[in-house]
């Protein structure tokens, strides 16, 4: 009989329906690395979202056959380890095609249109004391006739790309992999930091990945330009985007994710406090919609584990 241990499941607030098979099951509202390996002993299938499962503790647990990652990304897990020691680690793919563009082109007109400085504005009292019927204070620009790069063209930046064509915006796309599009216009990276006026990051963060976007790359860029990151913290460097912001290299950032979450005093995103940044707490991909949706496949990974056709296997 399989057991089970979710470590973290106040993380996904969904539904997750009972496993067809025989099994015991046994949760934890969140978990510290330190308490991984006591949690885990004896378990065959480990649920994690965001707990990491390192080699070490790998190492002192025999019993466990398989990683359900109840999330897209993988980077929490020791592969290499896993492989060694014959661990399934399978991942939930392409659950919030709806929530995470939806949130992506939220950021972008926000920024593109100036609606937090507009929102202070009035705050302020500025409206009330207007000559005229309207303020003019911030630059507002339409996406129309713009040009959208997409770095990283899978299942999310390809609905990103719909999206944008649907505004009337030109579409260029930044791929490691070969794309098959004949919608998009494939550029090098480099050229597309160049010419586009939004850039939006679609991609996993791995070791070539991590620091993709840094300070010389931040200053390729128009000076009107947005960077949005829906993806992964880590892919830009944080202090280098912030110093870009703060003296007008770039127009603007929406963040939806940092390199450590929850973040730490001290990381230079937190502390600016200006409206062509806007960050919010990893909150993409979380529609009630996908959520549910996540929870449905992360029990259909386990359920295929156990009927020996894993699917969806990372590493």
């Amino acid at each position: 009989m399989h057991h089970i241990v979710f470590l973290d499941r106040d993380s996904l607030p969904a539904a997750v329906r009972t496993p067809s098979f025989a099994h015991t099951w046994g949760e934890h509202a969140a978990s510290a690395p330190f308490e991984v390996v006591d949690r885990l002993r004896g378990a065959t299938i480990a649920i994690t979202n965001k707990v990491p499962l390192r080699a070490a503790d790998l190492a002192q647990l025999p019993d466990l056959k398989m990683i359900a990652v109840a999330a897209t990304g993988t980077d929490i897990v020791d592969l290499a380890a896993c492989r060694e020691r014959g661990i399934i680690v399978s991942n939930i793919r392409n659950y919030s095609l709806v929530s995470v563009p939806e949130h992506c082109f939220s950021l972008i007109l926000a920024l593109r249109r100036n609606l937090a400085a507009y929102a202070a504005d009035v705050k302020a009292g500025k409206w009330r004391n207007a000559t005229q019927f309207c303020l003019f204070d911030h630059p507002i620009s339409d996406l129309a006739g713009s040009t959208l790069g997409i770095v990283g063209y899978g299942a999310l930046g390809r609905r990103v790309a719909q999206i944008g064509r649907a505004f009337g915006m030109k579409v260029v796309v930044a791929s490691r992999s070969p794309v098959d599009d004949a919608e998009v216009t494939m550029l090098p990276l480099a050229e597309l930091l160049a010419t586009a006026d939004v850039v939006s990051l679609h991609l996993p963060l791995n070791d070539k990945t991590r620091h993709m976007i840094g300070a010389a790359e931040l200053a390729t860029m128009k000076k009107t330009a947005l960077l949005i990151n829906t993806a992964r913290g880590g892919l830009v460097d944080e202090a280098a985007l912030a110093a870009a912001l703060k003296s007008g290299v770039i127009g603007g950032a929406g963040f939806d994710v940092l390199t450590k979450e929850p973040p730490t005093d001290g990381n230079p995103l937190l502390e600016l406090d200006q409206p062509n940044f806007i960050l919010t707490p990893h909150v993409a991909w979380a529609s009630a919609g996908a959520m549910q949706t996540l929870a449905d496949m992360l029990v259909d990974n386990i359920e295929a584990f156990v009927a020996g056709a894993p699917k969806n296997i990372v590493g």
